[in-house]
């Protein structure tokens, strides 16, 4: 069975979504997995916010979902670490390195264009450069930094809107890209499963 770990922030608002909305759409789809969610600035415990609640049992997802801290414990549990956010994941790499090779943004998982991934992973490596250098307390090397901006600049953002203190209607968009992204998610873990 696979472990997925859904990472955002307070883990009250798109994690919780992502976990609930991925757990009803796998069922229905036959795909066996494990689900969790998880935030870098987590306080354990707390509920999910009003409009993420009202988001999921509007989907028929009647989970009660309250959030964790992100930990090495659960990155062992986790085969796969999607972010919401590119933050997301340098936070994730930077404090745990060795989750490198499992953790990605969810929609740079879920990427179809091969030039998109690409640029993707170059800018990963990019980063990693940048903060390499940094560690040593030297300076990123300049030419890295404006292959960092070019790159930015063509690809599309990888990041899920934040919706926290904001409307229903921004909690609707959030849930939108994250449901959009949660399909072409299993639909890449069916295509897998069937090689």
């Amino acid at each position: 069975m696979l472990h997925i770990l859904f990472i955002c922030t307070g883990n009250t608002c798109r994690s919780p979504m992502a976990e609930g909305l991925l757990r009803k759409l796998s069922a229905e789809r036959g795909v066996n997995l494990e689900v969790r969610s998880a935030g870098v600035s987590a306080i354990a415990g707390t509920p999910m916010s009003r409009h993420a609640a009202a988001i999921l049992r509007d989907e028929g997802v009647n989970d009660t979902i309250t959030s964790s801290q992100l930990s090495g414990e659960l990155l062992s549990w986790a085969d796969l670490v999607l972010t919401l956010t590119q933050s997301h994941k340098r936070h994730v790499l930077h404090y745990f390195p060795k989750a490198v090779s499992k953790t990605f943004t969810l929609k740079e998982y879920v990427q179809d264009e091969e030039a998109v991934r690409r640029d993707l992973e170059e800018l990963d490596s990019l980063y990693a450069g940048t903060e390499l250098a940094a560690s040593l307390g030297q300076e990123p090397e300049a030419a890295d930094l404006q292959r960092i901006i070019e790159i930015r600049q063509r690809i599309p953002s990888a990041d899920i809107m934040d919706p926290f203190g904001g409307s229903r209607e921004d909690y609707e968009y959030a849930a939108a890209e994250i449901r959009s992204s949660l399909h072409r998610l299993l639909d890449k873990l069916e295509a897998l499963r069937r090689l």
